[in-house]
């Protein structure tokens, strides 16, 4: 079926349920960010494949809204179809929630899977049909209906994430939540985020390609632990474990007559209501009193323990190696021997393979050259994929879990003659990066307010890039996490997060030229403590990251002594580190590309 003949077929769906307008969101039940192949219904409805989105049907049009990483690419994909591409914060574009109530008919009727929206967003809905006169429409997915190939829902396997790599045990997380609880006045509380219940319980999984978690919801109480999966393909020693550890089971779908029954009755329960979704809540009826909440465990995870921020800093040694060597091979072959963006990723991943406890990539890897890497999640695809030649810039952003911990990392790499803008334009981003790796900062200092000292060398040059210059990074969970990020749009209601010792947080500034070229410079931070003055505590970043930074782009005239001073402090940080674990040939090769400027 066409995009348009997909939503034909919804639309008469809607019709035989008085259904005016259908909200198709990328979520899973659980608000996960990336999903597994069976929660593709956005996708499967518009054809925009990107990770973040969310496309509304009406009887007469059907619209997707995307953010700036997308915008190149949903325009691209969508151009054949009917959709309307909203490219949000841009003027004049609606946010979904004027859109639905704008056009929301009276007594008009609006729809979707109530399993896939937050109960937050549901409720925003709900008054916007009060007032309308009109209602819900949550019991039934009727995009599900449509989709005829659908991928099943995954049954993938687990396994303990022990000790030595977590640092803290299932039941000291557990007691820490229940602390947080009796403050709450609480007696029971629903963790529904995948992140959050791998994270408490020491255990990944293999549910969503890349994310190392299992489709599950978790109930703590005062003296139970209830966990709602399917454990079909769970080996006996994660069930032992489980055992060990108090955790009672049920079936992954029963959760929701759970909700309804004698157990959850006249219980306080703390949740999460714009992760918790909208079904659950309402399975809960009256007779339990809610108590909403960010999870405890969003923060506690964010702060990485001693065990955790000393094996990341294993991990990234061992990624630090694997990219090195990829850099060097990609520098030194192009034009060579044939080379593509796809066998640019490949030989990445071969590299980071070898490496003890490799786990898996943290993501798909981004390698995007010339114009490709304008779209900032590019995915190359086989007969599609550019090749390499010795001129531009090939971007490459990509990671890894190890047992130690999760990597994030994107390099810019200049493959031969270059623009004069395009030296202008790395250099002004590798100054963005530097600004922000060198800052120094007080106790109380956001996300936002950093963002705003690494964007200042591109406002300065009326320049900006459409996305965050940073998230939080998971520790084997999700490459993307929070509270911690370095953006200056904070979402209405929401408020920026203290930047705290122990969060990692990357330092990702770019530039993207439509049709042209993109630019991204990407390093992991640790924030860690500093000195105490008269004036507070203060704070700075430690790199995590270590990998050469393509000095051949680099105009040293346009940059301060300061920023060369950080520059140079860094790429001598990388020659030590990397040293013991490359060839004389590779650090005779480290050592010209991290030479002082």
């Amino acid at each position: 079926m066409t995009t348009n003949e997909k939503i034909a077929a919804l639309r008469k769906l809607m019709n035989e349920r008085g259904i005016d307008m259908y909200l198709i969101p990328t979520d899973d039940f659980h608000s996960s960010e990336y999903v597994g192949e069976h929660f593709k219904a956005r996708s499967f409805m518009t054809g925009f494949t990107g990770s973040a989105g969310t496309a509304i049907v009406t009887q007469k049009e059907a619209h997707l809204w995307t953010d700036g990483r997308y915008f190149v690419q949903a325009a691209r994909q969508v151009a054949d179809s009917e959709v309307i591409l909203e490219r949000m914060g841009e003027p004049g574009v609606p946010e979904v929630d004027e859109f639905i109530k704008k056009n929301f008919l009276d007594g008009g009727c609006l729809g979707f899977d109530g399993r896939c929206v937050s109960a937050k967003n549901a409720a925003k809905y709900a008054e916007i049909a009060k007032e309308k006169g009109g209602e819900l429409f949550t019991t039934e997915d009727l995009v599900d209906m449509i989709w005829e190939d659908r991928p099943a829902l995954p049954q993938a396997t687990t396994w303990v994430l022990e000790d030595e790599f977590s640092g803290e045990t299932m039941q000291s997380k557990v007691y820490r939540i229940r602390e947080k609880m009796k403050k709450k006045k609480a007696n029971a509380h629903l963790v529904t985020c995948l992140y959050d219940i791998a994270y408490i319980l020491n255990i990944r999984g293999n549910d969503i390609a890349n994310v190392p978690v299992f489709l599950s919801f978790l109930i703590i109480t005062e003296d139970s632990i209830i966990l709602f999966t399917d454990t079909t393909n769970w080996p006996e020693e994660v069930m032992s474990y489980l055992n060990d550890n108090g955790v009672k089971l049920y079936p992954y779908d029963m959760v929701y007559h759970y909700m309804q029954s004698a157990d959850m009755a006249d219980k306080t329960v703390l949740l999460d209501d714009e992760v918790v979704n909208y079904n659950l809540v309402k399975a809960l009826g009256g007779s339990a009193k809610v108590v909403k909440g960010t999870n405890p465990s969003e923060l506690m995870r964010a702060v990485k323990n001693e065990t955790e921020i000393k094996n990341t800093r294993i991990a990234h040694i061992k990624d630090g190696v694997a990219c090195t060597k990829a850099i060097k091979y990609i520098k030194e072959n192009v034009g060579k021997v044939p080379m593509t963006e796809i066998t640019a990723s490949d030989y990445y991943e071969a590299r980071r393979r070898e490496q003890e406890n490799f786990v898996d990539l943290s993501f798909n890897t981004i390698s995007a050259y010339g114009p490709n890497a304008a779209m900032m999640h590019y995915s190359a695809k086989p007969g599609s994929e550019a090749t390499l030649e010795p001129k531009g810039f090939l971007l490459v952003d990509s990671g890894a879990h190890y047992l130690e911990g999760t990597t994030d990392i994107t390099r810019t790499i200049a493959l031969g003659e270059l623009t004069q803008q395009m030296k202008e334009y790395y250099t002004v981003v590798l100054r963005c990066h530097l600004r922000l790796l060198a800052a120094n900062f007080p106790k109380g200092v956001t996300g936002a307010n950093l963002d705003v000292l690494s964007r200042g060398p591109v406002w300065d040059m009326g320049l900006d890039y459409r996305c965050g210059t940073g998230h939080g990074v998971g520790h084997i969970l999700n490459v993307h996490e929070g509270p911690n990020n370095f953006r200056w749009r904070v979402p209405q209601g929401k408020n920026a997060a203290e930047i705290q010792p122990g969060m990692v947080t990357t330092d990702e500034p770019g530039l993207y030229i439509e049709d042209g070229f993109g630019i991204r410079i990407e390093n992991e931070l640790l924030c860690v403590a500093g000195e105490t003055t008269e004036y507070g505590d203060f704070r700075h970043f430690e790199s995590l990251t270590f990998c050469p930074i393509d000095l051949d782009p680099v105009i040293p005239e346009m940059m301060t002594e300061t920023e060369k001073k950080t520059l140079n402090d860094y790429h001598a940080s990388v020659r030590e580190t990397l040293k013991p674990y490359l060839t004389d040939e590779e650090n005779a090769w480290l050592a010209k590309e991290t030479r002082a400027i």
